[in-house]
């Protein structure tokens, strides 16, 4: 297995990159962990657009896509999800409530949805308004896309449907408003009359937009007041979105995760570690360099006071003060190579030490700590070159809670991250923050990561008394010659 992934890693390597993106190349199925983790790699962007009827859902969502021209987006509308009208309902059909949560196909919508997000192409039912059946007209076929946006009254009634969704935005309109909009779709685009659409917004459509609609809006983390007037509103949220997608899947996931931009720089300085030839020089070079961009990036996230100065020109300059209460722990002994860095960025600062003996995937036993007396009353920045399983990190993240430091005061700071070791640490600890430089294919059956960079203690300070040769698949151990 590690051969094949050395190879699939060397074949990814030779295709264009593109700076601060990854390739779908080198995605979940090459990965080894849990199913899933492997599931929530590669994921689209899902946007819920709620709202009441005639809000100006669809005009937001033409106006998103508009702007979203060079993705691959596509609208998904929870209309084309209701129940087909039997006979009986048909025949009092204006007695019937298209606007309450039992009108809907929930279950086949999530069918769609889980299809959709596993790659697969999809046939979304094509309703007819007239004849009230999902029958009459071919269904649409929507492919599997980077962005979905799933449109309807009632998209964030269910909390399954919720749950789907990276962003939810509701679209709100005044009631005389959405009523005007709604009298002229409906007499115009399904062919009925004043009376009748006057009489269904009465019994149906303004009780159910009180008792269904209008609490899901709680659940919004977007409100865009005017629908498809607000343009500003709309040029944030696809801003937002472009941001997103230029992201790791990961970070779609946990908010608490942040891999620094990628550059052609950041990828020269990583080939050049990852090289099993470079020599111990040079890969302790680019390490620091590396190492230093990681910590900068971490340092980021501080918090800080704003601060005044006066200028050798007499002038007044508003900025920021950095934060006084910090400190930094390493794990022994990869962590080390990391505290230089962090002493260049922060002078004078106190470096606390953890060692954690490993042994296998399991059973890590902690058998050294020293750590600042007052660590409770600091920011910590964790130290760790390599997160791989999460193990070793998950203990040393309990042990500074042990010691009192605030889970939202300590940021882990890593040059390269597993994903099945970032889930096990975001999972646990979902206040806490990760900042690395990349995300890996994932773990070998060793766990060791790959595509990775070796053992990272033993290269960075020269103690690796084995040197591993891979022929034809076989690993064979050779003493190295001195």
């Amino acid at each position: 297995m590690a051969s094949k992934l050395a190879v699939d890693a060397i074949e990814t390597s030779t295709k264009v990159h593109f700076s601060g993106f990854h390739l779908d190349s080198a995605r979940s199925d090459q990965t080894a962990g849990s199913a899933e983790e492997g599931e929530q790699h590669g994921h689209p962007f899902v946007i819920g657009v709620a709202g009441g009827a005639a809000s100006g859902k669809t005009t937001v969502c033409d106006m998103i896509m508009q702007q979203l021209h060079d993705q691959r987006a596509v609208v998904v509308n929870q209309d084309s999800f209701y129940h087909n009208v039997n006979e009986e309902e048909l025949a009092r059909v204006h007695d019937y409530n298209f606007d309450h949560p039992d009108a809907f196909d929930t279950e086949q919508l999530l069918c769609s949805m889980e299809k959709l997000r596993k790659g697969q192409a999809v046939d979304i039912p094509n309703y007819d308004f007239k004849s009230y059946k999902n029958n009459v007209f071919p269904p649409r076929r929507v492919n599997p896309s980077d962005v979905i946006i799933l449109e309807g009254i009632l998209i964030f009634h269910d909390p399954r449907v919720r749950d789907l969704m990276n962003m939810k935005i509701f679209v709100d309109a005044d009631a005389d408003v959405r009523l005007a909009r709604r009298i002229k779709r409906d007499t115009v685009e399904k062919g009925r009359d004043i009376a009748t659409v006057l009489d269904q917004y009465s019994k149906f459509v303004k009780p159910a937009f009180e008792d269904f609609i209008l609490p899901t809006k709680k659940y919004a983390d977007i409100i865009i007041p005017r629908g498809g007037d607000n343009h500003v509103a709309i040029d944030l949220i696809v801003q937002h979105i472009r941001t997103k997608l230029g992201q790791h899947d990961l970070c779609k996931i946990y908010p608490n995760l942040y891999v620094i931009q990628s550059t052609f720089q950041i990828r020269g300085m990583h080939t050049l570690i990852r090289d099993s030839k470079t020599t111990k020089h040079d890969f302790i070079f680019y390490s620091d360099r590396l190492i230093r961009l990681v910590v900068e990036h971490g340092l980021g996230h501080l918090p800080f006071t704003e601060k005044q100065v006066v200028t050798p020109t007499g002038s007044v300059y508003s900025g920021v003060d950095f934060c006084k209460r910090l400190c930094g722990v390493s794990v022994i002994r990869s962590g080390e190579s990391m505290e230089n860095a962090l002493r260049a960025c922060c002078k004078g600062i106190k470096i606390g030490k953890i060692l954690i003996h490993r042994e296998g995937d399991n059973g890590q036993q902690l058998i050294y700590e020293k750590l600042p007396s007052d660590i409770s009353e600091r920011h910590v920045l964790l130290l760790d070159p390599i997160l791989g399983t999460g193990n070793s990190a998950v203990q040393a993240i309990r042990l500074l809670i042990s010691k009192g430091v605030p889970e939202s005061h300590i940021i882990f700071l890593n040059l390269i991250s597993a994903p099945q070791g970032v889930n096990v640490v975001c999972k646990r600890f979902p206040r806490i923050k990760i900042v690395t430089s990349e995300i890996e294919i994932g773990l070998n059956d060793e766990f060791r990561v790959v595509p990775g960079m070796g053992e990272f203690g033993d290269r960075y300070f020269g103690t690796d008394d084995e040197v591993k040769v891979q022929l034809h698949g076989t690993v064979r151990d050779l003493a190295t010659c001195r």
